[in-house]
């Protein structure tokens, strides 16, 4: 089975880095999206297994992109894995609270990205439109 992973990050090199490291994962394909608002006009050309989204991003940031696709019934039960500079406690726990799968602190190493992807990658039934 092939895998669509959506990554949402502003930084071009951690965008990067998250891409070359998931993309190791056999038979994933990686969409990159620089901003919430280029994640939203990505969202409706493909169906994801996968949204991966930074927090601190300009125009519309991850929280409110979360909260875009939890309220959207083609994603709202895409695993979605934050990573993000905010490390408090009160982050972690609002990021979560509005329904991301996981919350990863950067920096993080490749190994605990892919691993944290394959668990979501491994369970994931298929894509939304892929009945």
């Amino acid at each position: 089975m092939a895998y669509d992973v959506l990554v949402v990050e502003d930084s071009a090199a951690m965008r990067s880095f998250i891409a070359s490291t998931i993309e190791e994962i056999d038979d994933v394909t990686v969409t990159e999206a620089g901003s919430g608002f280029e994640a939203l006009k990505e969202l409706p050309r493909r169906d994801y297994h996968l949204i991966i989204t930074d927090i601190n991003m300009p125009d519309i940031n991850g929280l409110e992109l979360i909260r875009f696709i939890r309220d959207n019934d083609r994603f709202k039960l895409t695993p979605l894995i934050i990573v993000s500079t905010e490390s408090s406690k009160r982050d972690q726990e609002r990021g979560l609270a509005l329904g991301a799968n996981s919350y990863l602190v950067k920096p993080f190493s490749p190994d605990e990205l892919r691993n944290c992807v394959e668990q979501y990658l491994k369970n994931a039934p298929d894509a939304a439109g892929d009945d």
